[in-house]
């Protein structure tokens, strides 16, 4: 079980790894609250589970006069689960293809009467990479596939009622996936609604323009195309803007707006906060393995530009094209010149590599990004903003899809130490062995490769600190699910479900049970607390330090959770300079 305790102290999956490196991902979330913030193994078992037949009558009640909300473009239709109100598939834009291709997003169309939102809408166009076709991947994760069109400009409410004067927390949850693919219903985690039970706050996820669609920079080809590399983030500002118009109809406060996100989901986080356009629409930020958000300068944003011109055979006098063109083919050139021109993940995490790799993301480009967020420092336009940063222990390099994980040897880890890190392997491996006496050398070799996650999220807590104007909050995830005997360990995204309070229903990432329930009820109340209040803390959990960067205090989420101050920082000063 999941309790407090005050003590200091090469196989990434093959689709994780093509969407997160290849594609160029940013490396590539009331009464009841009160009832419920005890982290305490009963109050989770009572909010995770359904009610039984006994104790109310359907679970499920949708109909003419159920769960209606007027909209600033007009009436929805939702339905309400278990005593949770859910709308699905709203548009909060209009849609995006043809001659709105590559142009910031525009307010969605009115309608009249009543619209039925009780199904997800679509989804971008996208690659969804090759997870599907790993078993062990694709069993973990789930995922929800969905209908593809380019009128994808959707969201989805869990609230436990539409009361106008409730005022309740707003958490907004955007995906991963880095900038290339996913959605906001794309694995069962994102599901809102124990979240939005246990913690009486409003729950919103939604889609938005990915890949070259949303990041396609054409800003040379004329004065419309401005923004037209930036058009995705463009896209979630427009959904924010939608929460401040709407949200209130829906039980929710427009004053205490959370953004939360993880991997790609992160990074977006982490450049809406250097976003002028996103300016006071949020409240709190959590950002989740999504640190080194990854950004394009205007320079490597158009040279990818020109070469999927080339590829696709256009110039400037045949550039809109691109409106009418089917995606498929968009799809098809961007990917080869991306896979003729980017280095291949390689079995651990290389920076400068990555950064160095092309990619569909947001750019530079001095109006609508004026500059890289949290490069240098951390932006002073969201200065007041207070953030949660962290971190899963093993991220990307786990042993799915790799039963012989386990077995690497003593001399493998330095092979592979020595490879990516020449003339340091002896110092790096004492090191990480300092931290962890008794783990094997994979798992020894799993924290290695992907320690520049973990300092990106120290750097970015760092940077927030030295602003010194609103708290950060640092967290490492550290508990192994105990699927597939273990050799996941604290992969890449196994701390969505225990944030969403929904570790029962995600069982095939968590295992299902009481003690992965009861952290789960740790995580999920801190991230409530923080969003009704700007502080994670609770009494499931320890004090949780603001971050200093003196003491680096880091809350550790396993099976006892505590605090850590500077804890694996000396061996990540081993990686050298990231």
């Amino acid at each position: 079980m999941a309790t407090k305790n005050n003590t200091d102290a090469e196989s990434a999956g093959s689709g994780i790894a093509r969407r997160a490196v290849l594609k160029g991902s940013a490396l590539l979330a009331g009464g009841l609250a009160t009832a419920c913030a005890t982290g305490s193994g009963a109050s989770a078992d009572l909010a995770q589970r359904s009610p039984s037949k006994e104790e109310e009558g359907p679970s499920v009640r949708a109909g003419e006069d159920t769960a209606i909300v007027n909209t600033q473009s007009g009436k929805v239709a939702g339905f309400v689960r278990n005593g949770i109100f859910g709308f699905k598939g709203i548009p909060y834009g209009a849609p995006t293809g043809e001659e709105n291709r590559f142009l910031p997003p525009k307010p969605p169309l009115s309608w009249t009467g009543v619209r039925s939102s009780r199904q997800y809408g679509p989804v971008c166009p996208q690659d969804k990479g090759m997870g599907r076709f790993n078993d062990e991947e694709a069993f973990i994760f789930q995922w929800n596939d969905s209908v593809e069109s380019e009128d994808c400009l959707r969201l989805n409410v869990w609230t436990p009622g539409p009361e106008k004067t409730a005022k309740r927390p707003v958490m907004v949850w955007l995906h991963g996936g880095a900038f290339a693919a996913g959605s906001g219903h794309d694995l069962p985690a994102f599901d809102g609604e124990n979240l939005s039970r246990r913690g009486d706050v409003i729950v919103v996820t939604l889609n938005h323009r990915l890949n070259l669609l949303g990041y396609l920079d054409l800003s040379a080809h004329g004065e419309k195309y401005a923004a037209s590399g930036n058009v995705g983030m463009l896209d979630i500002v427009a959904a924010l803007q939608w929460v401040r118009d709407n949200i209130e109809g829906f039980g929710g406060d427009p004053a205490r707006v959370m953004i939360f996100g993880q991997s790609g989901g992160g990074a977006k986080v982490t450049t809406l906060m250097g976003m002028p356009a996103a300016k006071g629409l949020f409240h709190g930020a959590a950002v989740m393995s999504g640190s080194f958000g990854m950004v394009n300068t205007t320079e490597n944003s158009r040279r990818l530009t020109d070469l999927f011109l080339k590829e696709l055979g256009l110039d400037e006098a045949s550039v809109e094209q691109l409106h009418t063109l089917p995606y498929d083919a968009l799809q098809r050139a961007g990917d080869a010149v991306m896979q003729r021109e980017n280095a291949p993940f390689d079995g651990y995490v290389d920076i400068r590599k990555i950064r160095n790799n092309l990619s569909f993301a947001p750019v530079v480009d001095g109006t609508v990004l004026p500059e890289w967020p949290f490069r240098k420092s951390a932006p002073e336009m969201s200065a007041d903003v207070p953030m949660i940063i962290g971190t899963t222990q093993n991220e990307f390099v786990t042993g799915i899809g790799n039963p012989d994980a386990m077995s690497m040897t003593e001399a493998e880890l330095r092979e592979r130490v020595e490879r990516a890190y020449p003339g340091r392997t002896e110092a790096i491996i004492a090191a990480y062995r300092k931290t962890a006496p008794q783990a094997k050398p994979f798992e020894l070799w799993s924290r290695i490769a992907t320690g520049p996650i973990r300092a990106a999220a120290i750097r970015q807590a760092s940077v927030k600190a030295d602003l010194n104007r609103a708290p950060a909050y640092l967290y490492e995830f550290t508990w192994q699910t105990p699927i597939l005997d273990g050799r996941p360990m604290a992969f890449h995204c196994a701390d969505i479900p225990f944030a969403f309070f929904n570790t029962d229903r995600c069982d095939t990432m968590s295992g299902g049970g009481a003690e992965a329930r009861n952290l789960s009820g740790s995580i999920a109340d801190a991230f409530i607390n923080f969003a009704r209040s700007g502080d994670p803390n609770h009494a499931g959990i320890d004090d949780w330090p603001v971050y200093k960067t003196a003491k680096s205090p880091t809350m550790i989420f396993d099976q006892d959770v505590r605090v850590s101050l500077k804890g694996d920082e000396e061996a990540l000063a081993r990686l050298g300079d990231l």
